[in-house]
């Protein structure tokens, strides 16, 4: 008998080695999958082996056709009585055209009739149309005029393996997720690499295909149902014995298995569907799920293995320029922690793999759906040096001559800045703020840390050429500064609004202290866009240091509250720190306790200012520090905050908590921020800009405004 497996494009040539691995015979590649011959035994083994098949048909006529008559008359000329009962329900699916036959809806009609008619005519009875669970699924393809009617032996396509109900969001259809598995040549790799790992598992399917497949489970047997079960000439008894085989193939195969699987995914809740998913293939047991960000990836043990994934590509979720970032860090993680491993990294973005940072052993084109996705595999070599010969960086020691220039000017300004920063005591500071246009990026020094954020570029330039430059800065920073690749922290600023300014990034955890002006400070490099020190404002947290003593402070929009502990550093009688965010009132008390100062004359408060300034009174403080977010729209506001419109009501609510001697210190970052004297006549306001502008920022005197306001 001769059959046809479908599949999707780029899988073709894996069907043809897959189903001459299962028995069949004169197997020929085809444009959308595989012809084959076989008993009926060889349809049914690859309905419930083949993992990368999307239906396995069985052609039953084949005729020239070009007018919906002789469609008609090709359909009828088939006894549909030998392939189904006449009360059966039907489904009939149409591909391909001709000048008069134009429409799939109307072939599949003409279809449906053909064989409606000719089983009414027979024996006075109808089968029914069924859209969800038909008896029988017959597929009618036009191709130059020849049409081939067919049985679909699968019934629903077979990547419905049966485990996955649902998935999170972009998922891999399950024979895809096999081709990018046999690609990497899995299972046959697991006998020296016995380490199956994806780092962005998502619902789970591709360490539950490579469980399958490495366990010799086949991937048909959790489907409830196949098109040829009710089909007339169904061999029961035969599709038994093919099941019982299987059923032992998959205890001997489980008993023998020592490979270790490892699915790790920063969202629970996808997590979750990912546990539920394994469970119904019955193979949760085998695979550690955990929750992590990319950024805390490492090897789950110390074994090689497959480290393999599907990260997102900006079709359906999130945008190239941000995606390079998200690559990046795997390619630094793959280089720093899995020597002797391998790896395969599937894409529909390919230009994004070139940012990875090491060079593919091999690349091969796969289609998810419409999308033209390709897969790259990699070595990483025992010898780091091996792997770093093999990548497609720069040996160590030379840049470009565009990082070379940057490199330079990075020793300049390194070597401008070194006698202030050691005079003053600072141990973090700005090095570079986009001093040369080509590299919009800002370096900012923490200790032995670097800081790293890129500007985002605008979308009229490449967006490989703006990576091209981020590595050109990653590549001239150790040569320039001296120090370990490892503690370059790169991220992407971009116009934020809401709570995203202040959102979490990654959950590394990872803080250490700084100090400034005498004054201890916690910091956190990797899990937020910002640090919890904003350096510009330097001078001004001196400021206040220097005119706290006695005062009662005010902080308003806290933040981490570093200008509080500036003022209790500098002998302020008391300190009030007001911001709407959790998670910066408890870095605020710790900053404070960590010098000491964690007594009642300490006040934290979690509010909206707006809010909270509305329902004070009393002047109550002798020095108040403003420094307002530029915009937002947090659900925790009760209106937007826009600093340009509402700085005169901002201020002059806070000028009413304020004694007739003190002092408002009102900052902001936008940067083309006017002060409204005229609506603000009633105060003595003075812009201090200049005096709170230090040498790390003199390059850039725009970063933000600063005015002092008192009463007249």
């Amino acid at each position: 008998m001769k059959f046809f497996a479908t599949c999707p494009k780029g899988l073709e040539i894996l069907l043809v080695a897959e189903l001459t691995e299962l028995g069949a015979a004169d197997v020929k590649l085809t444009a959308t999958g595989a012809e084959f011959y076989g008993e009926l035994e060889q349809a049914y083994r690859a309905c419930l082996w083949s993992r990368l098949a999307n239906r396995i048909l069985l052609p039953i006529a084949e005729e020239n056709v070009e007018t919906a008559d002789q469609l008609y008359d090709a359909v009828q000329s088939v006894d549909w009585l030998e392939h189904m009962r006449p009360e059966a329900s039907l489904l009939v699916a149409f591909t391909g055209k001709t000048d008069a036959i134009n429409h799939t809806h109307f072939g599949a009609l003409k279809v449906k009739d053909a064989i409606v008619d000719q089983i009414r005519d027979k024996t006075q009875m109808r089968p029914s149309i069924d859209r969800e669970n038909p008896d029988l699924r017959v597929h009618a393809h036009i191709y130059r005029g020849k049409l081939t009617l067919s049985l679909d032996l699968s019934g629903g396509s077979l990547h419905r393996r049966g485990y996955r109900i649902r998935a999170g969001m972009a998922p891999l259809k399950e024979n895809l997720a096999a081709a990018i598995l046999r690609r990497a040549q899995w299972p046959e790799l697991a006998v020296d690499h016995p380490v199956l790992f994806d780092p962005m598992c998502g619902s789970g399917t591709l360490v539950i295909e490579g469980v399958l497949m490495a366990a010799d489970i086949a991937p048909g047997i959790l489907r409830e149902q196949f098109g040829f079960e009710r089909w007339v000439q169904h061999q029961p008894e035969l599709w038994e014995s093919l099941l019982a085989e299987a059923e032992q193939r998959k205890e001997a195969g489980l008993a023998q298995l020592t490979t270790r699987f490892y699915g790790y995914d920063q969202d629970s809740e996808v997590l979750v569907l990912a546990k539920d998913n394994a469970e119904r293939a019955g193979v949760d047991h085998l695979i550690s799920f955990k929750k992590a960000s990319v950024e805390q990836m490492v090897v789950p043990e110390n074994a090689p293995g497959l480290m393999v994934t599907n990260p997102p590509y900006g079709e359906r979720m999130g945008e190239s320029q941000e995606l390079m970032f998200l690559y990046r860090h795997i390619g630094d993680a793959l280089k720093q922690d899995f020597a002797g491993w391998k790896a395969a990294i599937f894409t529909g973005n390919p230009d994004l793999c070139q940012v990875v940072g090491l060079k593919a052993d091999k690349s091969y084109s796969l289609n998810n759906g419409p999308i033209d996705g390709r897969l790259f595999l990699y070595t990483l070599y025992t010898d780091r040096a091996t792997t770093a010969k093999h990548d497609d960086e720069q040996e160590a020691g030379t840049l470009s001559d565009n990082a070379q220039m940057f490199a330079n000017r990075l020793k300049k300004n390194l070597k401008a800045l070194k006698k202030w920063h050691k005079q003053e005591e600072i141990e973090c500071y700005r090095l570079y703020d986009a001093d040369m246009p080509e590299y919009a990026v800002a370096v900012d020094l923490y200790k032995e840390w670097v800081h790293v954020q890129e500007y985002a570029a605008p979308a009229s330039i490449d967006k490989v050429k703006a990576f091209d430059r981020i590595k050109d800065v990653l590549a001239a920073i150790p040569e320039a500064l001296g120090v370990d690749p490892r503690r370059i922290i790169l991220k992407q600023r971009k116009k934020q609004s809401g709570s995203d300014q202040y959102g979490k990034q990654a959950s590394v955890g990872r803080f250490f202290e700084v100090k400034e002006h005498g004054c201890r400070l916690r910091i956190n490099l990797h899990d937020y866009l910002d640090t919890g020190l904003f350096l510009d404002h330097r001078p001004i947290r001196h400021q206040i240091q220097e005119m706290a003593a006695g005062k009662d402070f005010l902080n308003l929009f806290c933040y981490t509250a570093s200008a509080s502990v500036h003022a209790a550093v500098g002998g302020a009688k008391s300190t009030t720190s007001v911001d709407m965010s959790t998670t910066y009132l408890q870095w605020a008390m710790k900053n404070m306790a960590l010098n000491g100062f964690n007594n009642k004359a300490h006040h934290f408060i979690e509010a909206d200012c707006i809010s909270w300034l509305k329902k004070q009174r009393k002047p109550e403080y002798d020095l108040i520090f403003m420094d307002p977010p530029t915009f937002s729209n947090s659900k925790k506001m009760l209106d937007v905050l826009d600093v340009q419109r509402d700085h005169i009501d901002l201020i002059k609510l806070a000028m009413r908590l304020l004694r007739k001697d003190g002092v408002l210190i009102f900052s902001n970052n936008y940067r083309r921020f006017k002060m409204d004297y005229e609506l603000l006549a009633g105060f003595d306001i003075r812009e201090i800009t200049a005096k709170t502008i230090d040498p790390d920022f003199k390059r850039n005197t725009r970063i933000h405004s600063c005015f002092e306001i008192r009463w007249p």
